[in-house]
Parts: structure tokens; sequence; C-alpha cells
């Protein structure tokens, strides 16, 4: 797959982060949402990931930079959401077009109850000619209000919508080898296996405003491509190149499509424990793709509950394998190297539910 599926994608999906929405002070810089509109305006099938609520809030109440706290993020998401949809709203309206507001957490892609409902609402809203604004739902959100997560939620998001491309802007024109201010870096314009970021530094915010950085949009681009859907990662400001494919650091796909709840497990859930397993544990797991079972497990850790997320690791602490625990952590201890055929047990993780990182 090449360049080319950007600029053929029927579905697209495009995140802006809030340092491309603001301005120095912090406040929604309305000319520059109104330069990414006209951007994208004319072409069919998008889907706008935005974040920018939280930073849109502040001057409405008269904050001067992004608050530690969560309760005073939640109360700026809540006056940021209206004033950041208002302007798109009024926006896209001047090129004939409606945008409908879609509040989305990364627990929306975990209950498959929520996970239908969300496609089902953005399949509509396309079939409309609506265009979705996607944006994490801050403003009632407590874990989910953390680094990098807007760029994860639209890996997750093109997922959702079957998305042909997902576009990533920065404030940066792609990923390069090293700091972008520094002489003697070079843009990386292809990434087609992991290999090719090889001693790569990657990143981390450094605005008062957006919570993102180069990492994340690296991360959010692992997990979309291992899910079939090429990325194209660049700069804000030349939106409508990145949208004909040039320009940019362009990540190929790297697998297949695959299930939401397993896409979701290996790259949007929290382990809430660990599972150490010997090492006939870990073969069986990861090269013959067996369910787990109590026989080769040697020890428990943290506290989880039957359907939580749990890391299953090897003797020397190496995660190995996500899965969805099929016991209460208290039930385990005792179960510990006992054999299912002679005790009745079932899989502590069955392999349905279990995806090798």
């Amino acid at each position: 797959m090449t360049r080319a599926a950007i600029a053929d994608a029927q579905r697209l999906v495009v995140k802006v982060g809030s340092t491309s929405l603001t301005t120095a002070t912090g406040g929604l810089d309305v000319a520059r949402l109104d330069a990414l509109v006209s951007s994208i305006a004319t072409r069919n099938g998008v889907v706008l990931v935005s974040s920018g609520a939280i930073a849109a809030g502040l001057a409405p109440l008269g904050l001067s930079k992004r608050p530690r706290d969560l309760a005073t993020q939640q109360a700026a998401a809540s006056v940021g959401q209206a004033e950041l949809v208002h302007c798109y709203s009024l926006s896209f309206a001047r090129h004939g077009r409606t945008v409908g507001q879609v509040l989305l957490t990364a627990d929306d892609v975990v209950r498959r109850a929520h996970y239908r409902n969300a496609q089902t609402t953005l399949d509509r809203l396309l079939a409309l000619g609506v265009v979705p604004v996607v944006n994490e739902n801050d403003a009632v959100a407590t874990d989910e209000i953390r680094f990098g997560d807007n760029d994860r939620l639209a890996a997750l998001v093109a997922h959702i919508v079957r998305a042909d491309a997902l576009v990533l802007l920065s404030d940066v024109d792609g990923l390069y080898d090293g700091d972008p201010g520094t002489p003697g870096t070079s843009l990386i314009t292809e990434v087609r296996a992991p290999s090719d970021l090889e001693g790569v530094r990657l990143g981390r915010a450094r605005s008062g405003i957006g919570t993102g950085g180069m990492a994340s949009k690296v991360d959010a681009a692992r997990v979309a491509t291992a899910a079939g859907i090429p990325v194209l990662l660049g700069s804000s400001a030349a939106v409508l190149d990145l949208l004909n494919g040039e320009g940019g650091t362009y990540f190929a796909p790297t697998g297949g499509r695959t299930s939401a709840r397993l896409l979701w497990l290996a790259h949007a859930s929290t382990p809430l424990g660990q599972l150490v397993l010997d090492d006939g544990a870990v073969r069986a797991v990861c090269e013959r793709r067996l369910s787990l079972l109590p026989a080769g497990i040697t020890a428990v850790r943290g506290e989880f509950v039957a359907g939580d997320p749990v890391e299953l690791v090897s003797t020397a602490g190496t995660a190995v394998a996500r899965g969805l625990v099929g016991y209460d952590a208290s039930e385990l201890p005792a179960m510990l190297g006992r054999s299912t055929k002679e005790s009745g047990l079932r899989e502590v993780v069955h392999r349905d539910d279990l995806v090798v990182l």
C-alpha cells in the first residue's frame, strides 16, 4: 500500500491537536480553525477528531494555562467543548456543511453495545453528509484525561468507522530522526516496519496547552497500522498536501483488520494485574496461540475481578500478552499449578480473549 491510499480514501479520519487550534496565550484561534475547515470541508467521508476543548475553556474561565487538577480540567472541558463545537458549526456552515458532536472515551470500544452504538451513529452521520466532530469526553472522564489519548482515540475511531486512512496533524511537518530544531536532523518520509524507528528519539509535548507529542502520535500510528489502516503524519499548516498524500511521514499498514475488542485489548486497555507464566505457558500462549491454563501460572499480582484485562508476563518480567481473565484475583492462588483435566477448572484466559503483544 502506498501514499495514494490517503488521496483515494473514501472514509478518512483527521485528527487535530490543541496546539494547532490555539493562540500562544492559550485561547481558541478561530482563524486557524477556519483554515483547517476550509481545507477539509469539500471532502466527503471525513471524521474529524479534535482536541481543544480544555484549551478553549481556559479564556472564558480566566485561566492562563492548562490546569493541573482534574476537577478544573473537567470544568474547562465542559465550557470549552460548547465553544469548540460552536466554532466548528459556524465554520463548516460557511461551506454548506453540517457538523455533529460525538463524545467518546476509550471505554466505548470496550463494551460491545457501546462500540456498536458509536459505529451506527458515526455511519449514519456520514451517510447523511454530516461531518462528525469527535472528542474525548473530558468533562466526565477520569483516567481518560492523560497523555496522548486523542491521538490513540483517533486510531480507535479509524477502526470503528472502518476508515481507509488516518491523518494525524501536528505542529511540525512530520517525524524527524531527532529534535527538529537541531541542525543535521532529517525528516523520515516513510515507516514500513518497526525497525525503521530504531534509534529515533520521540519527544513528549512541551506546550502548556497540548497533552500529546510525537511519541503519542507514533503510538497512534502503530495502533492504526497494526489494524491495516495507513497513516500520514504532518503539519496542520499543510492539510491540503497531506490529504493528497503528499509530504509528512507515511506509515504503511503492518497488519490486517482485527476485531475491535482485540484492538482495544492490545492498545487501549489498562491491565489491572499480572499473571506470571512459566516458560512452557509462554510458548503455549505466544507460539501455539493456546488458552492460558492454571498449570502454567507461577504467581498472581494485583487486584482484579473476572472479566478485567490483565498482563501476562514471563518469569523475567517481560510482558508477552494481554487477556481478559476468567477468575477473580482472590480465586487464583489456590489454582496455580493445577491441571484442568484433574480439577475440572476452566481456562484462566481463553484464547479468544487474549492478544499476543
